[in-house]
């Protein structure tokens, strides 16, 4: 008797979440050889993957060669036809190109890298040729030049400049938002003619306040969306910098036969960039029903969230094979039902369509 009360006073105080199934699992299929790759072009880390009007492919890849970040050029930058045909690389011998991170395209088919390793974005036009460019890097020649410390608190940041840059995005005047990223833990912003307004944000782990910065994106209304990696949550700021709420992905999953796809498990309540939920990209759909898709590198699913921040469906998970991920750095969402992952681990894109319940 004894024993049968305390199995039921562990089913009455045993968490819900115990219990909880969760958003539902959203069917999907991985299109097979997605873009196709000419004879000794290989991918690397893909870091970064966007779509244009034209339904092209980019894709930011840290292939090429490797060296100290005065001297890498781990960043190729490739474009592809909507039917995965490789048409040509953009900025080959890239004065910037060190270390590839994310790419996205503009309403005008603009063309725009971040790279971490040079600290600097490069706005291209549909053609290909440098238009804008922002940042600067360091140079062999100047006195001190060493990959980037990480100092607690960090150095007070310098307008027009960036400590390993992570992501752009733009609303409907033409300004830019760029997340400023691994050290700053800010987002700068310009006009469409590329002069400096403020910056908003500040390291810390309280409302508002950033912890790496990794990746951004903007809703109809102006608002700006922040994946707020270190502190687990999409951070959400009006087009001023005026800090408005959070999102946090808080999802079931089975721990015990969850594996991470390289290195030790993390805890099932690490917050931070290797735990569950922590958004390490962020991407909204186009008008008029926009939905933000996002994901996290453990369990290493894709989520599907509503602006208001409710998780209404969750596809994949670990691994190698099609339709598993490995490390997810940055998602297109071209339409709710077709989008595009660039993964550091399995180096390769994969195009998703998507199949939810009516």
């Amino acid at each position: 008797m004894k024993k049968l009360s305390l199995v039921i006073a562990f089913f009455l105080c045993a968490p819900l979440a115990l219990f909880a199934q969760g958003a539902p699992d959203i069917p999907f299929d991985s299109v097979p050889n997605a873009v196709k790759l000419p004879k000794d072009l290989y991918l690397g880390e893909v870091s970064g993957v966007a779509v244009n009007s034209k339904g092209h492919i980019f894709i930011f890849s840290r292939g090429n060669t490797t060296g100290p970040a005065y001297s890498a050029s781990a960043a190729q930058l490739l474009e592809f036809d909507k039917d995965g045909k490789y048409i040509r690389e953009i900025g080959h011998n890239l004065y910037a190109w060190s270390f590839a991170h994310t790419v996205r395209i503009d309403k005008d088919d603009n063309i725009w890298a971040a790279d971490k390793g040079s600290d600097m974005v490069i706005k291209f036009n549909p053609e290909g040729q440098v238009i804008m460019v922002f940042g600067r890097k360091q140079e062999a020649s100047d006195e001190g030049t060493e990959p980037l410390k990480h100092p607690k608190p960090p150095l007070p940041p310098v307008d027009g400049m960036f400590r390993q840059v992570t992501d752009m995005a733009w609303n409907a005047a033409g300004d830019t938002y760029i997340s400023d990223g691994y050290i700053n833990s800010r987002v700068a912003k310009y006009d469409k003619n590329g002069k400096w307004i403020k910056s908003f944000g500040e390291p810390g782990s309280g409302p508002g306040q950033l912890n790496t910065p990794h990746s951004i994106a903007t809703d109809a209304q102006g608002n700006v969306y922040v994946a707020n990696r270190g502190n687990a949550r999409i951070e959400v700021f009006d087009g001023d910098g005026k800090y408005l709420r959070n999102i946090k992905i808080s999802e079931p999953f089975d721990y015990a036969n969850t594996v991470p796809l390289i290195g030790n498990k993390p805890p099932v309540d690490l917050v931070g960039t290797m735990g569950p939920g922590a958004p390490w990209t962020v991407c909204i759909t186009p008008g008029p029903n926009q939905v933000l898709y996002a994901s996290d590198a453990f369990p290493g699913r894709v989520y599907k969230i509503s602006l208001d921040g409710k998780v209404l469906g969750k596809l994949g998970g670990t691994g190698r094979q099609l339709k598993e991920f490995g490390w997810i750095h940055e998602i297109a969402c071209p339409s709710e039902n077709e989008i595009y992952v660039g993964e550091l681990i399995n180096w390769r894109m994969q195009k998703l369509l998507l199949h939810p319940a009516k």
